[in-house]
């Protein structure tokens, strides 16, 4: 009888409603800001890639692959290449990771981890305040503070592992009266001042990741009884890998292209070596900023193209280390 008098089943079920909701006006807003805001942002990048990209064209053709290859850099003679430069701007940056990233890996590590946490606020805004210090104070701090003692330990790292290529400094560094000057204004003396510049920013980066770390495997580690330290290392180290990669990369783009603290500590030298305790080296952003007043117009085209090498190498390092930030564990896969 239910049958007969009810009819098919699916004549007696409701269709589907479809459910619409209509943003509020300032959801809307926001997203627009922020969308055009990140379009911008977008637009401005490009639009400076394109300016030295065109900018570096009349280089490129009158040099060719010789602007990569040679060492020298003499507009007067027609001899233009960086090659040099570009070693000048790794040697410092290798050196300010060197030192970086010991450093902001256990301070992001310690706060994370072991410090108070009525403490953790006061430490992190200390670092953080760091990246506000501007950029002179910290040429201003290597060259009159750091040089003189960096230049001693220069001179027994040379002393004692100068039998290794990038130890090597000309001259004697046993002799009792030693030339203070072949320590100064080096590559190590820079990357001392650039290392304090990084830090902040490889630091915050690890710290945020590692905070990040699932509670429940933490917990989990210390309910088979690992200690702290063995809970770091099987739960928030992994998890954290992502982080410790992504962070140290951005410093390095950072370091590649730090230009005031630089210019103000090196010596200008055009010489194709690996010797980061020895006078003189030099820096793509140093050069720009060296030559940029007094240039020619051919000049001005040869930095534009070294400062175009220079945005390509910093936009693929930055860019590399976003990517690698964003696709940090998940929390899958830990050992305890």
């Amino acid at each position: 009888m239910t049958a007969t008098t009810a009819g098919p089943i699916s004549e007696l079920e409701d269709p589907p409603r479809k459910i619409t909701a209509r943003p509020l006006f300032v959801d809307r807003v926001f997203h627009g800001g922020a969308r055009t805001i990140g379009v911008s942002v977008l637009l401005i990048t490009a639009s400076i890639g394109l300016f030295l990209a065109l900018q570096s064209i009349p280089t490129l053709r009158r040099y060719g692959l010789k602007f990569f290859t040679v060492s020298d850099w003499s507009p007067d003679r027609g001899v233009v290449g960086i090659a040099s430069v570009l070693l000048g701007t790794l040697t410092i940056a290798l050196v300010a990771l060197t030192i970086a990233f010991p450093l902001a890996f256990l301070s992001a590590l310690y706060i994370s981890e072991y410090a108070p946490a009525r403490f953790r606020p006061i430490m992190i805004s200390m670092i953080d305040l760091m990246a506000a210090v501007p950029s002179i104070v910290y040429g201003l701090w290597g060259f009159f503070l750091i040089q003189p003692a960096a230049a001693h330990i220069a001179r027994w790292l040379s002393a004692n592992l100068g039998w290794l290529p990038f130890f090597h400094v000309r001259g004697d560094p046993h002799a009792a009266v030693w030339q203070v000057s072949d320590y100064y204004a080096s590559a190590f003396i820079a990357g001392i001042a650039v290392a304090m510049m990084v830090i902040p920013m490889g630091c915050a980066v690890m710290r945020e990741v590692f905070s990040k770390a699932p509670a429940g495997e933490r917990e989990a580690a210390y309910a088979l009884g690992s200690t702290r330290w063995g809970m770091i290392r099987s739960v928030v180290l992994p998890f954290g890998r992502g982080g410790i990669i992504g962070g140290t990369m951005l410093a390095l783009g950072r370091a590649l292209g730090e230009t005031i603290a630089v210019v103000m500590i090196i010596s200008p030298a055009f010489d194709l070596k690996f010797r980061p305790l020895e006078n003189g080296t030099i820096s793509v952003s140093a050069l720009i900023a060296g030559r940029f007043g007094d240039s020619s117009p051919a000049q001005l085209s040869a930095l534009l193209t070294a400062g175009f090498i220079l945005f390509l190498i910093t936009l693929l390092v930055n860019t590399l280390a976003a990517v690698i930030v964003s696709r940090g564990r998940s929390g899958a896969g830990t050992d305890i």
